[in-house]
């Protein structure tokens, strides 16, 4: 968005998490060790939550915002939802000051909510002057509210593909020592969890489907790549049942793609919570298909059965551990799916997402 010539872009942040807040949930206090704050101008809000965070409505509480889309001379605005204060103080913001605001967040239709949730996520998003699905899921939740076609621009949740794989391109030459790092066998077919250690992304349950494959002769092991309050649950049980496990504990942005590539397949059975689940764009990104659950966000969008991985029905542990199995038997199969899924991450990149938030903010200043 900053290279770009039609546009002067700018970022405005609620909060710069230090190392304790950008460790909530990974049950480790860190920093990324990649450059986040480069190569555009931004500007941290005055956050006056007496308890400043990112993970919690009221930790990003910043008043001030008119007055710095003022100071700015701010002529439209995107929002990243309505997850913390902030994004609702933009939002009203904006309509004090006559300014068109966008709305690109998480939400998508396959959580259940209650009538009267329904009812208020109604209201609040008819507020919006466009729409910025990030999925198929997100768009059809803003059908579902009675939003236009012609006010929904598709702009893809994404990561750096070409990063990741030009990282995976070099990590695959030193694979056999990494995954001897690890302690994992190259005879067997190896699954992925890399994530934080909570309940939504259900670790424990994984664990569990691993004991039950290998009690049916699942020639199978998993590598668990993350950290959080389920960690030692997970840790002690396969201790416990002697399982083929490994754990790495977190691990930053640069040692990341060495877990992808030590693998064969992600595994992600997370609920609802998991409103996208970008784990699955990077390890696509390194050519690994994926296990999801048909909760998790990106699932219409990213999964081709048995071309890019397998969707299972939320909470048919059942059927994850015949996905698994399954997996198993097939290792020439699943490594010869690198190819798709690197072909089908291609169309959730920066750039298209980009292209899309440009149209967005076309279609709203012309429309105010």
């Amino acid at each position: 968005m900053a290279a770009r010539d039609d546009i002067d872009f700018r970022v405005f942040f609620a909060m710069l998490p230090d190392a304790a807040a950008q460790g909530a949930g990974f049950g480790v206090e860190f920093t990324w060790d990649i450059p986040l704050l480069e190569g555009y101008p931004y500007h941290v809000l005055k956050n006056i939550s007496a308890q400043p965070s990112v993970t919690h409505f009221r930790g990003c509480d910043t008043p001030d915002i008119t007055d710095e889309l003022q100071r700015h001379q701010i002529d439209v605005v995107v929002v990243n939802g309505w997850v913390v204060k902030t994004c609702l103080q933009t939002l009203w913001a904006c309509r004090k000051l006559g300014i068109p605001c966008i709305v690109r967040g998480e939400a998508n239709n396959l959580r259940d909510r209650a009538r009267w949730k329904r009812w208020l996520q109604r209201q609040l998003v008819r507020r919006y002057d466009a729409f910025l699905p990030i999925g198929s899921a997100s768009r059809q939740f803003y059908r579902q509210h009675g939003i236009a076609e012609t006010r929904l621009f598709d702009s893809p949740y994404c990561i750096e593909n070409e990063r990741f794989a030009k990282a995976a391109a070099t990590a695959l030459l030193r694979k056999t020592a990494i995954q001897q790092r690890w302690g994992l066998s190259e005879d067997r077919l190896c699954l992925l969890y890399c994530g934080k250690f909570e309940t939504k992304k259900h670790p424990v349950e994984l664990v569990k489907a691993i004991a039950a494959a290998k009690q049916r002769g699942a020639n199978l092991q998993l590598l668990m790549v993350g950290d959080g309050e389920l960690r030692r649950e997970c840790e002690d049980f396969s201790k416990k049942h002697d399982l083929p496990i490994q754990f790495t504990g977190f691990l930053n942005q640069s040692e990341i793609v060495d877990a992808y590539v030590a693998a064969d397949v992600l595994a992600l059975p997370s609920d609802a919570g998991e409103t996208w689940g970008l784990v699955v764009n990077e390890a696509m990104a390194c050519g690994l298909p994926a296990i999801v659950s048909n909760r998790v966000g990106c699932a219409e969008d990213l999964i081709v059965p048995d071309e890019t991985g397998w969707v299972f029905p939320f909470g048919d542990w059942p059927e994850l551990i015949a996905c698994m199995e399954h997996a198993s038997q097939n290792v020439g199969r699943v490594r010869a799916m690198r190819t798709a899924c690197i072909e089908r991450i291609k169309g959730f990149t920066p750039q298209i997402a980009a292209d899309g938030i440009v149209q967005a903010v076309g279609f709203a200043t012309r429309r105010c």
